[in-house]
């Protein structure tokens, strides 16, 4: 059966063109207001997507969806309007709107592939979700895991689908997640299932650079532009991403003027080399990464309005590690293979309690921890296989016995308690290596990159 599209606009000529893209692959309904929309939600219960103007005669947009979920508890829908204004946005989202669109809708394909991605989004929340009196013991079926991936939870299923459908495209993808959830892994993965597979994949830091260097690193700069620079000038990385794709993490710390030549970059496909009164075409695909909310930025002036729109075409969102526990022993199991067979130790396994352990705690620094913490285990171990006394004390401190009251303070907080230990850890070890930050991240066995992170995130 065809998946229901409920399409809401009081211009005739947008709602007939909608259905005659969407019609060989769904069931289009169409309504010209909010009351009209409203009878139609009410009587399809397997409705499965609400496409909708903001700006109609009688209630608008947003109060249609707020009326509309009252009916149909979680419906999504994707909201659009000719005034792309934040308030709009972010009233939007909060009302639970899936994503925004400015008309006119300029891209069709990218608009198909949104579309698809919401619908499969929902999808699988209705799946995850179990039926009165199920029996939810049962592991998810394994799916086809795509390289570089680990796991074969609802989440992580619905993240290779989307990939798998966004990636032959040139669309535009964002990708939306906490540190260490793995949204570098999905860029990577965009791009070798791409037909850019063959092409560079060119990945900038964009939070490791100050504003003018970022700037000479993106879009390069001709001879004489700086003092020091190299006599010759330089490529920046959208040129040396020609032909493949450019990766762009922690885009929400881009400053605003940057903000406006990546942007011009973007809709005219050139670039124009810092010193340079020429714009050079260049073919290149864009996947940009953030762990900030971006709508949040753009309503307090620190991202363009615009940049976001062009940005936000495709959005995945990687969940963090705590809602998808299901995928650690797998995750477990691959890093003890990779760490052992790199030589850094003779690790075959682990005892089901500590696996236990593991499994219990929070995450709050997700894959990327988990990954950390069982290498540390690796190369600290004393036998063939990792046991209970193998878990750092940090990560069992949370499923510890009920401590006394004098030690209650301590143990009622113990992610605080870990990063005071990072960051004790990461000082003791830039003040050993003299401050060179490349030498204190080798030893902490962390890139400099997150070092880097870490430093802004305590001001220093």
């Amino acid at each position: 059966m065809k998946p229901k599209i409920l399409i809401v606009d009081d211009e005739k000529p947008l709602r007939d063109t909608l259905a005659r893209w969407f019609r060989p692959g769904y069931e289009c309904l169409l309504a010209p207001d909010a009351d009209a929309a409203l009878e139609i939600v009410r009587a399809t219960p397997d409705l499965a997507l609400m496409i909708s103007d903001i700006r109609m005669p009688g209630e608008d947009g947003v109060t249609l969806l707020r009326r509309a979920r009252e009916i149909h508890p979680g419906l999504a829908a994707i909201l659009l309007t000719a005034y792309g204004t934040v308030e709009l946005a972010v009233a939007a989202m909060k009302d639970g709107a899936a994503d925004f669109f400015q008309k006119p809708i300029t891209d069709m394909k990218a608009f198909e592939l949104r579309v698809a991605q919401v619908i499969e989004a929902a999808v699988a929340h209705t799946d995850a979700a179990p039926a009165a009196g199920a029996h939810t013991d049962a592991a998810p079926a394994a799916g086809d895991a795509i390289d570089g991936f680990t796991g074969s939870s609802k989440s992580l299923e619905s993240i290779y689908r989307i990939i798998r459908k966004v990636a032959p495209s040139d669309a535009t993808v964002l990708v939306e997640g906490p540190s260490g959830s793995g949204k570098e892994l999905a860029a990577r993965a965009i791009h070798a299932l791409s037909k850019r597979a063959a092409g560079p994949f060119v990945a900038v830091e964009c939070s490791a650079f100050s504003a003018d260097l970022l700037k000479s690193e993106l879009f390069g700069y001709e001879p004489g532009t700086f003092t020091g620079g190299l006599k010759d000038g330089k490529k920046g990385c959208i040129e040396e991403a020609g032909g493949g794709t450019l990766f762009l993490d922690e885009i929400g710390e881009i400053d605003l003027a940057t903000q406006i030549a990546l942007l011009r970059t973007l809709e005219t496909k050139c670039v124009r080399r810092l010193g340079s009164s020429f714009e050079k075409p260049v073919d290149f695909r864009l996947v940009a990464a953030t762990n900030r909310n971006l709508i949040s930025l753009v309503a307090e002036g620190k991202f363009r309005e615009d940049l976001f729109y062009r940005l936000n075409v495709i959005d995945i969102r990687m969940p963090a590690l705590k809602d998808h526990p299901s995928d650690i022993p797998a995750l477990v199991e691959r890093f003890i293979a990779e760490f052992s067979a790199a030589g850094e130790g003779r690790v075959k396994g682990i005892k089901p309690d500590a696996l236990k352990a593991l499994e219990a705690y929070s995450w709050p620094g997700n894959v990327r921890q988990l990954r950390n913490t069982v290498e540390k285990m690796v190369v600290l171990a004393v036998g063939e296989t990792l046991t209970l006394d193998d878990v750092p004390a940090e990560i069992l401190a949370p499923t510890a016995p009920a401590a006394t009251a004098e030690a209650a303070p301590a143990a009622t907080a113990p992610t605080a308690s870990l990063a005071d230990v990072e960051k004790a850890q990461i000082l003791a070890a830039l003040k050993a290596a003299g401050g060179n930050k490349t030498a204190a991240a080798d030893a902490l066995r962390i890139s400099r990159r997150t070092l880097h992170r870490k430093l802004r995130e305590w001001g220093m």
